[in-house]
């Protein structure tokens, strides 16, 4: 791809520096080293994009994707590494996805429920971390089973097990950790929604924004983001497809 413009650098790092929004929430996509300093796959993408703009990368950690959404139009972060969901795209500008991941749903030891499409039912008790993108899929798309949200992963587990709902709403990869705490829990296959994990940047930056876009394109396609999931040695997270031309 072409170098960018000095008008695209500069609308892209205002500050002379990339401020990269982080969910820190998505423990596939990021996490922290020894000294508390965001690493992985996010991180890495925000890294590359800083380089090629030939300025430094700044990390900006935010505990959740809604508080990271939330802050779009404040002036507090360049590009943000989150999913791509409608709800979040009235103030960001969003990429195709870059990666992918499967959302499942974990069940108590017993459970009669035998399908994804069958805990979509009456008097069934879903537990879910709340402003997740799947949550957000969850809420538009559920009609019948009842959703109960919690604050992160953790907290949404420890409620799962201790007020022994129905189901446990999550992304596969952390669902398998769950599941191997948990004799006798059943993991079911497929998906209910995989989750899109895509760049963006906040609405008002259109030159920034396309080259953002073709960024991507460029770092799914020159196996940049396969190496920078391999290279964090992350399981469950796929590159995803090429955008339609």
């Amino acid at each position: 791809m072409n170098p960018p413009s000095q008008s695209v650098i500069t609308e892209f790092a205002p500050t002379g520096k990339l401020r990269c929004g982080l969910n820190m929430s998505n423990f596939l996509l990021t996490g922290r080293d020894a000294a508390g300093a965001p690493i992985g796959v996010a991180p890495d993408i925000g890294r590359e994009l800083a380089k090629r703009l030939g300025v430094d990368a700044v990390m900006v950690p935010y505990a959740g994707p809604g508080l990271l959404a939330d802050d779009a139009g404040k002036n507090l972060w360049d590009v943000a590494f989150l999913g791509a969901e409608p709800q979040r795209a009235n103030v960001i500008d969003f990429t195709a996805a870059y990666s992918e991941i499967e959302a499942t749903y974990l069940l108590p030891a017993g459970s009669p429920l035998k399908s994804i499409a069958g805990v979509d039912a009456k008097g069934v008790r879903i537990a879910v971390p709340e402003r997740s993108a799947y949550e957000l899929w969850l809420t538009r798309n559920i009609r019948n089973a009842e959703l109960i949200r919690f604050k992160g992963g953790d907290e949404t587990f420890k409620r799962f097990v201790e007020d022994k709902f129905d189901a446990l709403a999550g992304l596969r990869p952390r669902l398998i950790e769950d599941h191997a705490k948990l004799p006798g829990s059943i993991l079911l296959n497929g998906n209910f929604t995989a989750v899109q994990e895509a760049a963006g940047t906040p609405k008002g930056r259109a030159a920034a924004f396309a080259y953002l876009r073709e960024f991507i394109e460029d770092i799914k396609a020159s196996g940049l983001v396969a190496q920078a999931i391999a290279r964090n040695n992350v399981r469950g997270l796929t590159v995803a497809a090429a955008a339609a031309a």
